[in-house]
Formats: structure tokens, C-alpha cells, sequence
């Protein structure tokens, strides 16, 4: 099963593999009426080739010799070299998705969520802090604050990752305190933290129309409006989910219009980090 970043991926991608599929019939009649009535010996004759035929309609069988793929690597590898280095019918992201007219955002890139667990290592700064602020729920730990610049956003930690372990410690069902007293005592240099990232969020590709909308309306970060016939109506975009980031940049705690800024300065692709608001609510309400 294909899997696309936007609904208007997989649109682009449809009518592409349905125009090679015409062209793929096409030639193979060319080839059934050049089986039905061969060419002549072009190469051991006067006569002149006609323009844009190949010599070699098909490779599957020349002058009763087969050439199968199997044929070919043994007795001219470099043909397959080249074959391998003929372009995909649509770019594929590093997460597997066919994104034809997304592929090269980097916003895309930047905004994955793989929620997988991985290990960051942190440090401290000059004041003694690594600029990360966490909040328990359900007794799991997830981070709710992560200072601009800081060591812990320098390490890649982002709003809603769930720490896991603090120097192979499981924090599951401590306080808040707690942590936050464990990275204190923590040494300097060198505390590992190994997290979950992001369970509950998810990302969302759009598409900027002619005007350079996206199609939702927002309201203190919290989505509140969806255009009908959007870009966001039509990828899943819905309302009572905060916006967490715009192409991978946290915009938690920027005002409307910083946000607005941000999406109107992006290009053509955006993709939006969510969150839905109760859950988001619930981690900051302290």
C-alpha cells in the first residue's frame, strides 16, 4: 500500500502512473504490429531508419538470443547499473512516502514523527540547567516546556516526547518534582535521557492555495475553523488541536500572529505539528 503525505500527493502521483500506464499501452501495440510486421535490416541495408523508431523494439528476445535480467548482469552488468540510476515516477521521503509535489519540502523532513524511542545525550549550560520542563500524566512523563536555544533543544528533545529513562533510571510514575530534582543532580556533562517520541501528536501536509491559504482558522495556537474545500479540509486537518510547530519549528507559546507570520513567510508546503487541546491543556495548565 502506497503512502502519500497529502491528498494532493497522491492526486499528482495517480494521473502520472496513469499517463505511463497509456504510454506503457501504447507502446506495447508498437511492439505487437513491429512482432506482425518486422522492419527491415535498417543496419545491412541502404535504407533509412525512420525517425525516433528504435532498431530494437523490445530486449526480451535479440536475434534468438534471450536477454533476461539474469543474462544481462552476468554478461553486461553496466546495463543494470544504469537502470538502477533511472529517477522513481515520484520523489520517496526518508519515511517511505511517495511525495511527488512534497518531496522536497523541508518542513516534511524536519516535522517527522516516528514515535519510535531513541537516546539523546544532554549537558548543562553556564547557569546549571539543560532547559527542559516536564509534566506527569496518566504516570508517564512528557516534556511540556523546551527553552529556545538550550541544551535539551540543541539535543532534539521537543514538546510532548515522553522520557522513558534519566540515566537508565525508569521515571514512569514520578512527579514532577522528582525529575526535575534528578536532572539537577545530575552531572554536567552526559546525562542520557531516553524518550518516546511524540505519541500523542501527529503531522499533517498542506498545500497553500492560490491566495497562500491553507484553509483553518486559529485561535491562541488552538485551531478553531476549517475552510470547506481547503487544503486542510481535504488532508484531515481538524479543530480542538494546538499547533505545536510549522515545519518542524515550535511555535508553542508564540502569539497568533507570530504563528501567522511564520505560515505566511513558508513556501508553497507546509506541514503542521498537532496535538489534541485537551491533552495539550492538560500538560500546561500548571
Amino acid at each position: 500500500m502506497s503512502l502519500y503525505p497529502s491528498l494532493e500527493d497522491m492526486k499528482v502521483d495517480e494521473m502520472c502512473r496513469a499517463q505511463l500506464s497509456q504510454i506503457k499501452l501504447q507502446n506495447d501495440q508498437q511492439i505487437s504490429v513491429s512482432a506482425a510486421y518486422p522492419y527491415p535490416d535498417f543496419e545491412n541495408s541502404s535504407m533509412p531508419v525512420p525517425a525516433n523508431k528504435a532498431l530494437y523494439p523490445a530486449l526480451g528476445e535479440y536475434m534468438g538470443l534471450e536477454l533476461s535480467e539474469d543474462v544481462i548482469a552476468k554478461n553486461m552488468p553496466e546495463y543494470l547499473q544504469v537502470a538502477a540510476k533511472v529517477q522513481p515516477l515520484a520523489p520517496v521521503t526518508q519515511t517511505g512516502l511517495i511525495a511527488p509535489i512534497s518531496g522536497q519540502s523541508l518542513g516534511l523532513q524536519r516535522a517527522q514523527v516516528t514515535h519510535g524511542i531513541r537516546q539523546v545525550i544532554l549537558c548543562k549550560d553556564k547557569d546549571g540547567k539543560v532547559g527542559l520542563r516536564v509534566k506527569p500524566i496518566n504516570n508517564g512523563v512528557f516534556v511540556c516546556v523546551v527553552v529556545d536555544k538550550s541544551p535539551a533543544a540543541l539535543a532534539g528533545l521537543r514538546f510532548g516526547d515522553q522520557i522513558l529513562q534519566i540515566n537508565d533510571v525508569d521515571v514512569a510514575g514520578f512527579s514532577m518534582d522528582k525529575v526535575h530534582d534528578m536532572l539537577k543532580k545530575s552531572p554536567v556533562n552526559g546525562i542520557k535521557v531516553i524518550v518516546r517520541d511524540r505519541p500523542f501528536e501527529r503531522t499533517v501536509t498542506l498545500h497553500k492555495d492560490s491566495a497562500g491559504n491553507l484553509g483553518f482558522q486559529f485561535k491562541n495556537g488552538r485551531i478553531v475553523k476549517l475552510v470547506k474545500d481547503s487544503s486542510a479540509s481535504r488532508n484531515g486537518v481538524l479543530t480542538d488541536h494546538q499547533l505545536l510547530e510549522v515545519d518542524g519549528q515550535n511555535v508553542v507559546g508564540m502569539k497568533d500572529k507570530e504563528i501567522g507570520e511564520i505560515i505566511h513567510k513558508a513556501g508553497p508546503v507546509i506541514t503542521i505539528t498537532v496535538m489534541p487541546s485537551f491533552l495539550y491543556d492538560h500538560m500546561i495548565k500548571k
